[in-house]
């Protein structure tokens, strides 16, 4: 997502720290992944005031990616998402409170308002709000059953519909569509894909990517429809015997796709509300600088709900992403203390399905000449994306080893040949 910074520059701003061995408190608001990090970055620098961690979840600090995957599957319990063990959360001696809400952030007084109606005063707010599963305001969409995948209970509610036997229709071929659409299939169920754009991951990755990503689950026997769109839902009629109808995906081409189980996987909204409210500069989620600072010298942002500045891509965007939330966190964190931070992350994004592990580094666009390395049929493969001579990005599947060097040929900015590039009988090592 794109963004234009604030009139006033939050970078110039006047930057307070706050003192590590002070009796300063810091306000937490959210308690995912970048909020559980921000905390724990807090203690390990040293900061010997007051944390108070506000999470609208009853769970502890947490990761989301295996909900789609092993949590999902039933192959790993809730708990294994954990940040840290019990005993490592409790030795950061934060105040904790769980499913509780920040009603509004008082600026003027440095406070905020939560939800059981008490009043926390701040020295510094760290906003780690994350995001929602986003809707779809059609047609009967209040009137039937709609999965999302973002939480732990959303994961345990949409577990038991993936099963043999059972179909399944996952509304948007984004990542999240995709990964709970494998995880559905390798758990025996019928699986369609319905997508609007005319490719998958269109948003996110070359044509080339999306491809292998259409003939990898095409193969598993996901029947997925691309450019179709969805204007509504329903109830199919009652079955011959009396049982309840199924489900029906109702297309915009007039057809209807029918099925035991809908699942909407069309996105994010990133959750800036209370930040709007509270007058702090907003656009598709909070704008930071690069010290992860708002319009509020007082505030900081992180994780899903931060648009920055990022060079890599050459403009301002949200990186939803597992290593986006630990860092920035981590990052907003030493910044509430006053440390120097830059933070400018080369975009790194993964995802497995069906064993296949393909990570993302950069950002490719049309624009870049690619240089294939390995073959897709074998499994293997590394995408790279020039400018020049120039490695600017790199997609592979399986290619862990490869990608590390990839990774490091595009923060070095170093020049490569593209025939030894693509040569798999020449190291990466001695690119």
């Amino acid at each position: 997502m794109t963004a234009e910074r604030p009139e006033v520059e939050a970078a110039a701003l006047p930057h307070e720290g706050v003192n590590a061995h002070s009796s300063h408190t810091i306000v937490i608001v959210g308690a995912g992944q970048a909020g559980g990090w921000a905390a724990q970055a807090l203690r390990s620098e040293g900061f010997a005031g007051r944390v108070v961690l506000v999470g609208d979840e009853a769970h502890p600090p947490h990761e989301r990616p295996p909900l789609s995957k092993a949590v999902l599957s039933g192959a790993a319990a809730p708990e294994s998402t954990r940040l840290m063990k019990p005993e490592a959360f409790d030795a950061l001696a934060v105040q904790w409170r769980p499913g509780v809400q920040v009603r509004r952030i008082d600026r003027a007084a440095k406070q905020v308002l939560l939800s059981d109606g008490t009043v926390q005063p701040y020295d510094k707010l760290i906003l780690c709000t994350g995001g929602g599963a986003r809707r779809l305001a059609v047609q009967g969409a209040d009137q039937v059953p709609l999965h999302t995948l973002r939480t732990i209970e959303d994961a345990q509610a949409l577990a038991p519909a993936l099963r043999p036997g059972r179909s399944v229709v996952v509304v948007g071929g984004g990542w999240i569509g995709l990964e709970v659409a494998a995880t559905a299939r390798q758990q025996g169920a019928e699986v369609a894909v319905v997508e609007t754009q005319s490719r998958l991951c269109e948003r996110t990755v070359p044509a080339e990517v999306s491809a292998y990503l259409l003939a990898l689950h095409r193969a598993q026997g996901v029947r997925v429809l691309l450019g179709a769109g969805v204007r509504g839902f329903a109830r199919a009629a009652e079955g011959a015997d009396g049982s309840d109808g199924r489900l029906e995906v109702l297309l915009a081409d007039g057809s209807a796709l029918a099925c035991d189980t809908i699942v909407l996987g069309v996105g994010l909204v990133p959750n800036d509300k209370l930040a709007r409210e509270a007058g702090l500069a907003c656009e598709g989620g909070v704008l930071v600088d690069a010290q992860c600072r708002t319009s509020d010298p007082h505030i900081l942002a992180a994780g899903d709900v931060a648009v920055a500045p990022n060079p890599w891509a050459g403009r301002s965007l949200r990186l939803e992403s597992w290593q986006n939330a630990q860092e920035q966190g981590m990052a907003a964190a030493r910044s509430a203390l006053g440390q120097a931070v830059d933070y400018q992350p080369l975009p790194w994004f993964w995802s497995d399905q069906y064993g296949m592990n393909l990570q993302i580094y950069g950002m490719p666009t049309p624009a870049h000449r690619v240089v294939q390395r390995g073959d897709p049929a074998s499994g293997s493969f590394v995408l790279f994306y020039l400018a020049g001579d120039v490695v600017q990005a790199a997609v592979g599947a399986n290619a862990a080893r490869d990608l590390r060097f990839a990774r490091r040929l595009i923060e070095q900015r170093k020049p490569v040949d593209a025939e030894r590039l693509a040569d798999l009988n020449t190291p990466m090592a001695k690119l």
